[in-house]
């Protein structure tokens, strides 16, 4: 297991705020596709964690990652493709609750094809624990970094709001936007990733009340309704702190809520 990542200087750091190429090495889709363009049934989804392409036989695990919300994430090698992958690796002995965010972070990631989300291989059952393999970025995610100059912010929140509104488009609210759940790679692309707490929209509202407290918008701590405003909340925030170095009210615990 490798150690921990520490703080890296993003001074210097070109970011790439245009379209790349999908994972699926096809086109860039549109931020603007409509929805149902994009739907896949939860019997699709099932389908592909029984007969999926990826298999635990082709992993070969390297460093550790990261650990967090009931898994350990990997750097791992796929063989027959030679790509360098991040494998979230999660027992099935949790909570119930933690079960559900497993399911709602794999049909999200299911249903997206954008350049400003994290890329999505597959997934594969083993024994008693579920393998979630995407897109490796090398960068890290924005939360180790120090203090981010004001022209590459901009390019990163270009990056991160079309992530956002690609989201929306599918009426799909984010509702943990935070620096750690942004990632950077030397490419200078940037993505959103962590869906587990994400949530479908019904008529433009939602009223669970998950995510982590210190990004979460008054309406969400006051148990109100709630729609993409709330995710426009916890952005300001997470920039505040990127171009700070810090988080802006040092008197909350930043690492409240899931």
């Amino acid at each position: 297991a490798c150690k921990p990542p520490g703080e890296r200087n993003i001074h210097g750091l070109k970011v790439n705020t245009r379209a790349g190429p999908s994972q699926h090495d096809s086109p860039a889709v549109s931020d603007s596709l409509p929805s149902n363009s994009l739907k896949k049934s939860s019997a699709e989804l099932k389908k592909i964690l029984a007969n999926g392409q990826m298999n635990e036989q082709d992993i070969r695990y390297r460093d550790t990652l990261g650990h967090g919300n009931g898994g350990t994430v990997y750097k791992a090698y796929h063989v027959p493709s030679g790509k360098i992958l991040a494998v979230k690796v999660i027992l099935l002995d949790i909570t119930l609750e933690l079960q559900k965010q497993i399911m709602s972070e794999l049909e999200i990631l299911y249903k997206c094809d954008s350049s400003y989300i994290i890329g999505f291989y597959g997934a594969f059952f083993v024994e008693n624990r579920i393998s979630i393999c995407t897109e490796f970025m090398d960068g890290g995610s924005l939360d180790v970094y120090r203090k981010i100059p004001e022209h590459v912010l901009g390019r990163i929140a270009i990056a991160v709001v079309k992530g956002l509104t690609y989201l929306w488009s599918l009426k799909i609210l984010h509702r943990d936007v935070k620096p750690s759940n942004m990632l950077v790679n030397t490419r200078g692309q940037v993505k959103l990733c962590d869906f587990g707490v994400s949530t479908q929209l019904v008529n433009s509202i939602a009223k669970t009340y998950v995510g982590t407290n210190a990004y979460m918008a008054p309406e969400r701590i006051s148990g109100e309704q709630y729609g993409i405003h709330s995710d426009v909340w916890s952005l300001g925030i997470s920039f505040m702190e990127l171009a700070l170095g810090r988080f802006p009210y040092p008197q909350i615990q930043k690492n409240q809520g899931s």
